[in-house]
């Protein structure tokens, strides 16, 4: 059985022969991820052109294909935005034009790449989602009141983006894609961060359409999410949602997600890397290994046990990491008998 073949079966609860895996290199994994660029984004560096905009700033400076600045003071990290495109005020959308992502050429070097790993689960990096692009046009702090105050500008925007993700959607079902997948940060530490009522209102809606394009292709969605989402994966599986992703399991319990809505979406996670592998003590981290393949992974499929990006960033040894791997791939493969309590 494929890599290819066992993601699609976890995914759909199909028996797979093992629980998927999604290591980084040089460490197994069952799927390769491709993503889609215009080109018109500018590299980290101290663009005088940029820097004459945030003349405050003293780090290095990037513009997005969106026309947002993002910043960072050390060269690790992703950054973050600190001047939106539409941060002046919704004066702007008027005249505003999001990137252009429907040439098919631009899906090229995806195509060639999945083409290159025909055995492994194929997934396209969608360039945003309808939240975490606008939050940054706008930054956090204005978009977080404009949900309260300026909700006719917010759902237009949204119409916007909308229309712009359906065709990037379309052109990885072109290209073979398996599955698409985004990434939009919806929660703090103990609660979301707007209301679950306002949530339904002002953003399912875009959820419901952009899943149900990409189901209507036969791809799976993969959502990554941070911090505490518990009152909305009810939502989440409602509107199609067929993978979740966290680094935080245990935010919200490894049990409590198991117990809830274990067989009905699928977990795709490292052991948790705030609460558990920052302690760097192996027994507990092979331990919450074999406790989500039993709480994620018994139903027929439903978990895929994964590498954090850059475990070095946030403090976590080499070893350790590697302690996690060798329980997920020790106990993956009995998922159906492992016994937990």
């Amino acid at each position: 059985m494929t890599g290819r073949e066992i993601i699609k079966r976890v995914i759909e609860f199909k028996n797979p022969e093992r629980i998927g895996y999604d290591f980084s290199p040089p460490h197994p994994s069952d799927m390769v991820g491709a993503e889609v660029s215009t080109g018109k984004a500018t590299k980290w560096g101290r663009d005088p052109e940029i820097l004459k905009l945030v003349p405050e700033f003293e780090g290095e400076v990037y513009r997005d294909e969106y026309g947002n600045i993002w910043g960072r003071l050390e060269n690790i990290t992703k950054g973050e935005v600190i001047r939106g495109v539409l941060e002046d005020g919704w004066e702007g959308l008027d005249d505003y034009q999001l990137p252009d992502y429907s040439p098919i050429e631009l899906y090229q070097p995806a195509k060639a790449r999945f083409e290159a790993y025909p055995d492994k689960y194929r997934l396209g990096g969608l360039p945003g989602f309808p939240f975490a692009i606008m939050r940054y046009m706008r930054r956090m702090e204005n978009f977080l009141m404009d949900v309260l105050l300026h909700k006719e500008e917010v759902l237009r925007l949204n119409d916007m983006v909308v229309d712009m993700l359906l065709k990037v959607i379309d052109n990885y079902a072109a290209i073979g894609a398996d599955g698409v997948t985004f990434a939009e940060d919806w929660g703090t530490q103990d609660r979301l961060l707007i209301s679950p009522k306002m949530w339904r209102e002002l953003f399912r809606p875009s959820f419901e359409v952009l899943v149900g394009r990409a189901h209507s292709h036969g791809m799976h969605v993969l959502m990554h999410s941070c911090g505490y989402i518990y009152d909305i994966i009810p939502d989440l599986i409602e509107v199609g949602i067929d993978v979740l992703q966290l680094d935080q399991p245990e935010l919200m319990g490894v049990e409590r997600l198991g117990e809830e809505f274990g067989g009905k979406i699928t977990f795709w996670s490292p052991v948790d890397i705030q609460k558990v592998m920052q302690t760097g003590d192996e027994h507990l981290i092979k331990e919450e290994a074999k406790k989500m393949i039993y709480y994620f992974g018994r139903y027929g499929g439903g978990f895929i046990a994964k590498d954090y990006p850059q475990w070095d960033a946030i403090g976590v040894r080499p070893e350790w990491a590697q302690w996690a791997r060798d329980a997920f791939m020790e106990f993956g493969h009995s998922y159906y008998e492992i016994k937990y309590s």
